[in-house]
């Protein structure tokens, strides 16, 4: 539709296009998640590997990759097995505090009134471990078939990345047409390295803080609640929930008084909110560009779409379609009204590593000068 026609007739266009696209990113959820999530993983050790390439000096341009995916896989592994291990010793810790949890229940049932508690026997027994295991195990199942696509898929965008300069050589014929392209997907990537960082450091500061009040009380599995806390602090709400209920419940287990319990769900849930809603829309306002409501409607249309990969990744994509829909005239009012400031055509606080060259050399196809 030109620029010219109707607004009424490009805007209610525009409407339909969205609703339209998001049928069929429900529809194809099972091909492209595991796209979605490695084009991430990649956009992450991209950084990662210019970081390592401007911190180490040894360290060359075409080493950095290769050392940044060993690095990431080495983190990402070890991170797994030490949860999986401790998970191992925590199973069976549970099965000791059965007499605990017994009492737990018959304290909780006398508080609303129930005569004659369930034990944690017939509790086990009314929620049918059969069928629990069944489903637990159709989800790994799940979820080990969507970690070997994302993988696959890392492996070739990983190994065709050199060709897209070739790409946008074709794509994009004009020299101007080329460095607005470039200024584009430096944006996109910026973008969502800021991001990553924004959710490290806030995801340190919950670790740490949980930590410190979990060692106070003196609860086992500390440094294991804590790096649960870090980890899950990339999920958007569920992640807050985890990181909030799962020690004290677990207080109550272990301690036969419940001051502990307390302690942690008041700290936890001060240190979750004051983190959340002062510390973390102020990051993101101020580096992201972003309009908190349009976080949270991103955070519940992308996980509705793609459910928990949805909510992981729900920040990234709106970061990407804030700077795609500032690129048309028909779509640049949806960006204004999910910008911070009115003003989505650049987001704030530019990288320190962006390189003015990359938009140069993007306008000369036969220099291989870019690092995108």
């Amino acid at each position: 539709m030109p620029a010219s026609a109707d607004p009424v007739s490009r805007n209610a266009l525009v409407i339909l296009a969205t609703v339209a696209g998001g049928g069929v990113l429900y529809a194809l959820s099972g091909i492209l998640t595991p796209l979605a999530l490695a084009m991430f993983l990649a956009v992450m050790i991209d950084s990662f590997a210019r970081v390592l390439h401007a911190r180490l000096p040894g360290i060359s341009q075409k080493a950095a990759t290769p050392l940044a995916v060993v690095l990431s896989v080495l983190m990402f592994g070890g991170a797994a097995f030490f949860i999986a291990d401790n998970a191992t010793i925590f199973a069976g810790e549970l099965v000791a505090y059965a007499p605990r949890l017994d009492g737990v229940i018959a304290r909780l049932a006398n508080l609303v009134g129930i005569a004659v508690p369930p034990t944690v026997d017939q509790l086990l027994h009314q929620l049918d471990p059969a069928s629990l295991i069944g489903k637990l195990a159709r989800a790994l199942e799940g979820v080990a078939t969507t970690a070997i696509f994302v993988l696959v898929y890392l492996g070739f965008i990983l190994a065709s990345r050199r060709g897209w300069e070739r790409k946008a050589a074709h794509l994009f014929r004009s020299p101007a047409q080329r460095a607005e392209a470039t200024a584009t997907f430096l944006r996109i990537r910026n973008g969502v390295e800021r991001y990553l960082w924004i959710q490290t450091l806030t995801g340190l500061m919950l670790a740490s803080i949980s930590w410190v009040v979990m060692v106070s009380v003196g609860l086992d599995n500390a440094v294991f609640w804590a790096i649960v806390i870090f980890i899950v602090a990339y999920v958007p709400v569920l992640g807050g929930i985890i990181g909030v209920g799962a020690p004290p419940l677990f207080a109550l287990v272990q301690f036969d008084t419940l001051w502990q319990a307390i302690t942690l769900l008041v700290v936890l849930e001060l240190t979750h909110a004051f983190i959340g809603n002062v510390i973390l829309p102020r990051m993101q306002g101020r580096s992201l560009n972003i309009d908190p409501i349009a976080l949270l409607l991103g955070l519940t249309f992308w996980t509705a779409i793609w459910g928990l990969a949805g909510a992981f990744l729900s920040t990234p994509l709106t970061v990407v379609c804030l700077v795609i829909l500032a690129q048309f005239p028909g779509s640049r009012w949806i960006a204004v009204l999910l910008s911070g400031d009115g003003d989505p055509s650049e987001l704030k606080h530019a990288s320190p590593d962006a390189d003015p060259s990359q938009h140069e050399a993007a306008a000369r196809p036969g220099e291989k000068r870019a690092r995108t």
